[in-house]
């Protein structure tokens, strides 16, 4: 008789409560005192209220599939404020903004800096060879790889700026982004900024 009392108010309790209760009676026979065991589980809280559970399964590695908040300039600002230089390219690739710079001499950086926070993550030291032809193609110039990126940002959002020193097409090479997701190439000249159409684009 006890235990059907027991059982019957932690039953009452946890409805009242929302969650769910187990009980156990210990009890030998009916004129023992019958001890309860509850253990009340309320999972309201371990679910997101749109009915998840609460766990992140998205994945966000992939930020060259979106425009990032950081954009081409603001990359190679923040690479130049962290290592004083010569910005000569800035790419986006799945984790972060990559920024090429030649700084004293022939040593060259790679500057990498967060789409997300304009942070710079970190930066390396590289070889190149060609740091005779970057400085001769860029003598006399008055745009940079920052200018050059903020007038290409007027085609689409911009995902990477280089420059091309080769020939006498010398300038800056950009690649937009559509917000459809289509890419295009631009040419930006290296005195006057003005953007034309990539004609290898075409």
């Amino acid at each position: 008789m006890k235990r059907n009392i027991v059982i019957a108010v932690v039953t009452a309790a946890a409805l009242v409560g929302g969650g769910t209760a187990t009980a156990l009676a210990v009890s030998g026979d009916d004129d023992d005192a019958s001890t309860p065991v509850t253990r009340t589980d309320d999972d309201r809280d371990d679910r997101s209220d749109d009915g998840s559970d609460g766990s992140d399964d998205g994945d966000d590695g992939d930020r060259a599939a979106a425009p990032a908040d950081v954009t081409a300039a603001d990359a190679v600002a923040a690479a130049l404020r962290h290592t004083p230089g010569t910005a000569v390219s800035a790419e986006l690739d799945d984790a972060h903004w990559e920024v090429d710079v030649l700084g004293k001499g022939d040593t060259w950086h790679s500057v990498r800096v967060d789409p997300d926070t304009g942070k710079v993550l970190g930066s390396s030291e590289d070889d190149e060879d060609d740091t005779a032809e970057v400085r001769a193609a860029l003598k006399g110039t008055s745009v940079t790889a920052e200018d050059a990126a903020k007038a290409a940002a007027a085609k689409g959002t911009v995902v990477s700026v280089d420059l091309d020193d080769d020939g006498d097409d010398r300038g800056w090479e950009a690649e937009t982004r559509a917000s459809g997701g289509d890419e295009r190439d631009w040419n930006v000249a290296l005195t006057t900024a003005s953007v034309t159409a990539d004609r290898d684009d075409d």
